[in-house]
């Protein structure tokens, strides 16, 4: 995989994009470390350390820490990611949308002013549920954690925040063209690597004071490691469909009659699955948490992440997501039809309709199993999280997103540098015999 890594030196344009990318990251690290007005930073600090392993440290973990701060980012790109697959969904539903996603760049360019639209509407709506949320906090003993609500101060922070998630969002795209590639997910990558020391100075800690032994902490190691492994291998596998293309001919020359393939990805969903089941799996539990009533208390312990209810529901609003983010982004008429209509066919499957089928019944049977896989790369840590205080970005969904976004950026360099010797080869041409 790194394979020609060592020529990136050589290359002076793909040197600037990679100085783009760090600049840009850079940038988005220091904006997580300015506060918002108006907080008092110790309060908040102290609450969220009573909030491990709810909704709000799931989030913290997403917007690389700002929550915990209530930094200018601290609702980091979940608004942005939130707003694309509702307009994901829309095309589904709205034959404006469908037409404009089949326009090419012009329409595509339509759909992402609307993605941004949408963006800064949930920004809104989720900024000025913090401020009011915020004002009802209060530290270990006591004290407020806003130090002059009102509306001022909601007000306030919803521009704060809103504008702090369209500066991520311009940052993101600035990667994705300026840098090389992938603005969004690397985003979402910078946040957690930044915080794995953390994690690591926190487990050592733990073992010097005697809360964690070092037998645990070489079995979570392991346990790290095998993880990985396992996440690469599948995130790299592949089921290769055989494509045929029909000869034909034009004038005196003979066209296709080549043989290629369509992979399809194990896990074609991605991280969206696990994010969002974890979403909506550890929205009771945070809710629970405020409401000071017996019966909240128990239904907030029911869903803390060692209970086997929280892994049984979690495991199932995977397998939903999983099936029905495939279904969003892989459309096998589509591809059936633009097989058909390029000459292409699939050996032994008739073109059109049949082959729609046969490709909705192959990616049915791997979506199953890539579920399966996320499921248990998602919940086996969960265990450790909640029995034995591992920290919550040791967690499967934390690794998933590192190792998926980290081959995604390695194969985007590749792509980069295998265009780059294509270009030199043109240039300098081949000579024949003289």
């Amino acid at each position: 995989m790194l394979k020609g890594m060592e020529n990136i030196g050589n290359i002076p344009e793909l040197q600037r994009k990679i100085g783009w990318t760090f600049f840009f990251l850079f940038v988005y690290r220091i904006g997580i470390h300015v506060p918002t007005p108006g907080i008092d930073g110790q309060a908040l600090a102290a609450f969220f350390a009573e909030a491990k392993g709810t909704l709000l440290g799931m989030f913290d973990m997403f917007a690389g820490g700002g929550l915990s701060r209530l930094s200018v980012f601290s609702l980091g790109i979940m608004p942005y990611i939130s707003a694309s697959i509702i307009i994901e969904l829309l095309t589904m539903v709205i034959p404006k949308l469908e037409t404009l996603k089949k326009e090419g760049e012009a329409g595509r360019r339509k759909i992402v002013m609307y993605t941004r639209y949408g963006t800064i509407l949930l920004s809104v709506i989720q900024s000025f549920g913090i401020a009011v949320g915020l004002e009802s906090m209060q530290g270990p003993a006591g004290e407020m954690v806003v130090m002059f609500p009102g509306w001022g101060f909601r007000l306030l922070t919803v521009i704060t925040l809103t504008s702090g998630t369209a500066f991520i969002m311009w940052i993101g795209e600035q990667i994705t063209e300026r840098g090389i590639g992938n603005g969004i997910s690397l985003i979402i990558f910078a946040g957690i690597v930044a915080r794995m020391p953390a994690a690591i100075i926190n487990s050592i800690r733990l073992i010097r004071v005697g809360d964690m032994s070092l037998f645990l902490m070489l079995m979570i190691i392991i346990l790290m490691a095998v993880i990985l492994a396992v996440i690469v291998f599948v995130e790299t596998g592949q089921r290769r469909i055989p494509i045929q293309y029909a000869k034909r001919v034009v004038g005196r020359k003979m066209y296709g009659g080549q043989s290629t393939h369509l992979p399809l990805k194990v896990n074609t969903a991605g991280v969206i699955p696990p994010i969002f089941a974890s979403s909506i799996i550890m929205f009771p539990a945070t809710i629970a948490s405020f409401i000071d009533l017996p019966i909240m208390q128990k239904v907030s312990a029911a869903f803390m992440p060692s209970t086997v209810i929280y892994n049984v529901v979690y495991v199932a609003l995977i397998f939903v997501f999983c099936y029905f983010y495939t279904a969003v982004t892989f459309k096998p008429d589509d591809v059936a039809d633009n097989l058909k209509k390029g000459g292409g066919y699939i050996p032994g499957i008739r073109p059109g309709k049949k082959t729609a089928e046969y490709l909705d019944r192959v990616l049915t049977r791997l979506t199953f199993w890539g579920a399966v896989y996320v499921s248990i790369v998602c919940v086996l840590p969960m265990f450790f999280i909640g029995k034995f205080n591992v920290p919550f970005y040791f967690g499967g969904t934390a690794l998933l997103i590192v190792v998926g976004v980290g081959i995604d950026t390695i194969q985007q360099i590749q792509s980069h540098l295998i265009v780059r010797n294509y270009d030199g080869l043109m240039k300098r041409g081949v000579r024949g015999r003289r």
